[in-house]
């Protein structure tokens, strides 16, 4: 039952004037250095993990859960530069592909854990909340379709002091979100040094050229704080591994000499400017109190292609029957130039007929892209009120504005008129938080937690430019209304909507003996649109002896649906039966919508199991952990439902008078649940009889079942590919060597289980069994002195692709597009580094 709105604005000001007037009066007690920042040893094993617990930091290997932390130098030793593909090689359940001719995806790619939809994981930067991007996935694969999770891309590695990946359900300590796990980013607090990194780099075919400079340098502010701060430009070339399509190449044979070649580019898409910048900064005003403040600002512009538009049979644009009768158009507004049975050759000679080959006489390629601005910041007050309590007060901001434009393309119904870029509008994002947590250590063997927040998100839609939505006047002859590829949102599109919710959380840890850790934790939120929820979380780790532990935990856990999946609007074009169609992704409560059997969104509730084994014996240690997350009422787009003309005309009646032009529709909605269950396994070992050499290897087996679906809506072909569109098998092999004190060695061997790709969303109609692969990635460094040192390497070094693509004659695709490797083949670089 929905819930009643509450005035919780004033609560928010009267728990910032709470936190505040308890930090102003602790008395004067000393604040452990240990308790304020996590850090990181030479050992994984004696590597600290913050996340995961409420307590004081621990180390991974006596965490009752899965803890993997990644420490600067992982990220160091790698070609990639962006953070989505860098935590691809370092955590095995991590997935993510190119995202080439995905719509608004390929601005902000979708990434996948233990086989879950991007927000299913929580991110967390220094142990707050992150906020979402304003992207929604509507073309994801499958798994990620209708996601909107955060953008991590914004974080520049040289800001990172290590990653804490909570491999576990964690709902009950951290909200909503953190079904597959929690990803935390914790940032350098250094307060003096820096380094000034550059990289460059392409692919072995010559194209997708990279250069970047990143800059870390921290500093002191006065004697009792410090600032660090975090820089990086990146810009890179796109790429293409295309095949000329059949039909266009048909044309060309046809004598059509204005075709592109390739007419439709398949490839990475271009970065024409990726600026990041984050800082983190601390002060302490007395020996008991610390202000923290950190943050960032982002922006890039990312541009990449679109399906290629035949000159002959286009819908809206050249024809409207497949290419049987040539689209023309009258020009006289009282239809009496006669152009109706022209053939394209008798327009062209008519000053009031018109046909789209005049402008467009090969066809028409859209180049799709935009503007992403990123920006948050976070700040709080932390300190100790007593020898037993500490407190931590923190209020947050995050914003994510996606400006979308399309070019080369034309809205059909202007005509002649039409200009060929447009402004469609804008996705934006922003979210505020409010938490006052509290420690109290005051028994001993007990550590207990609680603590209360409050956010609110708001989504919002900006309208585009006139002629990105304008019904022109050939429309009412069959002509496509909107910019062909991405219609613009219209003023009645434009909105913001907005969420509030509150919660309250008790988080308990007891050493029932020395060897044995019991933790418990429960929490209760609120929403102002659907109701409340109640979590709950038990995990245990017993010392076996002084080699082996065991634990396990059991959770429950949930996902609210966002404000953006309630409410956003979208036309995509999508691969069709028939050949391109413009899909309308609608609010489950729009009429429509309801007429094919749309309600409002319910939360995603979830039962997460895990057992697993720590084994530490001398230089050698190992993780095995097992899970299984069983998730009801899964939140995803329906598959595309046609629309009869009954359809569109109730559509019309609605005032949405350009739903002649849509072919299908689809809508969010709860339909499916599925069952997830894994291994995943870490092992490292350094051996001292192989004098500074390191393995270590990382394995994930992730296999999801799709339990109940309702067939109305979710059709056989996306059931599959919830099931098989990500490897059940992932890892990779490291092998590092310190050569001589000052040269050193990496080679990791990576492994893709075999997965099924749902070929152009085709609706399982271009199926593709891809096979598993391996890749090799390697790189030498070598120190000069303290200050400057030099790195090559290689990613892919064998320069390994995915299998050809059988369906490549179809739409110019060579290798299967949603490879976890990418398909772009063998990339090589360098990097020079100075610290000072």
């Amino acid at each position: 039952m929905k819930k009643q709105h509450k005035n919780t604005n004033a609560w928010m000001m009267s728990s910032i004037s709470l936190a505040v007037s308890m930090a102003l009066a602790a008395p004067v007690l000393a604040e452990e250095d240990a308790a304020a920042s996590s850090t990181v040893a030479t050992s994984s094993v004696e590597r600290i993990a913050v996340v995961g617990s409420r307590a004081a930091p621990r180390s991974v290997g006596e965490s009752p859960v899965p803890v993997d932390i990644i420490g600067n130098e992982e990220f160091t030793k790698n070609g990639a530069t962006d953070m989505n593909d860098l935590m691809g090689k370092v955590v095995p359940s991590y997935n993510v592909n190119a995202q080439p001719i995905s719509d608004a995806a390929t601005l902000v790619r979708p990434a996948n854990m233990r086989g879950l939809a991007p927000d299913h994981t929580l991110v967390l930067v220094n142990g707050k909340r992150r906020h979402r991007a304003s992207v929604i996935a509507f073309q994801g694969g499958g798994v990620s379709d209708g996601a909107q999770g955060p953008d991590i891309s914004v974080i520049p590695a040289i800001a990172l002091k290590q990653v804490e990946v909570l491999r576990d359900g964690a709902a009950a300590q951290y909200g909503s979100d953190a079904i597959a796990g929690v990803i935390n980013f914790q940032l350098k607090d250094a307060a003096e040094g820096g380094e000034v990194e550059l990289r460059g780099g392409q692919f072995y075919e010559g194209d997708g050229g990279m250069g970047q400079i990143a800059a870390n340098v921290g500093f002191a502010l006065t004697d009792a704080g410090f600032a660090n701060l975090s820089v990086e430009y990146k810009a890179q070339g796109d790429t293409s591994r295309s095949v000329q399509r059949d039909d266009a190449q048909g044309l060309i044979d046809g004598g059509n000499l204005d075709v592109p070649t390739p007419a439709q580019v398949w490839g990475t898409p271009e970065t024409k400017g990726d600026f990041k910048f984050f800082f983190n900064s601390g002060l302490d005003l007395n020996e008991h109190n610390k202000l923290y403040l950190f943050g960032n600002w982002a922006r890039r512009d990312v541009e990449g292609g679109f399906y290629y538009r035949n000159p002959e049979n286009r819908s809206g644009v050249y024809s409207n029957d497949g290419g049987v009768t040539p689209l023309i158009g009258d020009l006289t507004g009282d239809m009496s130039g006669g152009c109706e049975g022209m053939s394209i050759a008798e327009a062209a000679a008519s000053d009031v007929c018109y046909s789209f080959t005049e402008m467009f006489p090969g066809g028409f390629t859209p180049r799709f892209g935009g503007v992403v601005k990123d920006s948050s910041f976070v700040v709080g007050l932390k300190g100790e009120l007593s020898t037993d309590w500490s407190y931590d007060a923190a209020f947050s901001y995050g914003n994510n504005d996606s400006d979308f434009y399309i070019k080369n393309t034309v809205n059909a119904s202007l005509g002649p008129d039409s200009p060929n870029d447009f402004d469609p509008g804008r996705y934006v994002e922003t979210e505020h938080g409010v938490n006052v947590d509290f420690d109290y250590f005051g028994i001993e063997t007990w550590n207990i937690a609680m603590g209360v927040e409050f956010r609110r998100e708001t989504f919002e839609i900006y309208n585009g430019d006139q002629a990105s939505f304008e019904i022109g006047p050939l429309a009412s002859q069959g002509f496509g209304i909107g910019s062909n590829g991405f219609p613009g949102f219209k003023p009645e599109d434009a909105g913001s909507w907005s969420r509030e919710n509150y919660a309250v959380y008790v988080d308990v840890e007891k050493e029932v003996s020395q060897d044995l850790l019991v933790t418990a934790a429960v929490r209760f939120e609120d929403y102002d649109d659907f109701g409340s929820t109640t979590n709950g979380k038990l995990s245990a780790i017993w010392t076996v002896n002084e080699y082996f532990s065991l634990r396990g935990a059991a959770s429950t856990g949930f996902r609210a649906p966002t404000v953006g999946q309630n409410n956003v609007r979208n036309v995509s074009t999508s691969f069709g039966p028939n050949g391109l169609q413009d899909q309308a992704t609608l609010p489950p409560t729009n009429p429509i919508s309801v007429q094919k059997g749309g309600k409002p969104l319910d939360p995603e509730t979830s039962v997460n199991l895990s057992v697993g084994g720590v084994l530490n014996v001398n230089d050698f240690f190992l993780t095995l952990d097992y899970f299984n997350i069983k998730l009801k009422d899964r939140i995803s787009q329906t598959s595309a439902l046609q629309l009869s003309e009954a359809d569109k005309e109730a559509l019309i009646a609605q005032g949405i008078l350009d739903a002649s032009s849509y072919s299908a529709v689809r809508y969010f909605t709860n339909d499916f649940d599925t069952t997830t269950q894994g291994i995943d396994l870490v092992m490292s070992y350094a051996p001292d009889w192989l004098d500074g050499s390191n393995f270590s290897l990382a394995y994930n087996w992730t296999e999801t079942t799709v339990d109940d679906f309702n067939p109305d809506n979710i059709s056989d072909a996306k059931v599959k590919a919830l099931e098989e569109a990500i490897p059940h098998h992932k890892g990779s092999l490291t092998w590092t060597q310190e050569v001589t004190a000052n040269l050193r060695s990496m080679v990791r061997v990576n492994y893709y289980g075999a997965y099924w790709e749902n070929h152009l969303d085709s609706d399982g109609d271009l199926p593709i069994d891809v096979s598993s692969a391996f890749t090799v990635d390697a790189e030498l460094g070598y120190e000069f002195d303290d200050s400057w040192s030099i790195s090559v390497g290689a990613q892919n070094l064998f320069d390994t692709y995915p299998d050809d693509n059988p369906w490549g004659g179809i739409a110019g695709a060579k290798y299967p597009v949603t490879s976890p490797y990418g398909f772009n083949g063998g990339y090589y670089y360098g990097r020079i580094n100075y610290k000072f």
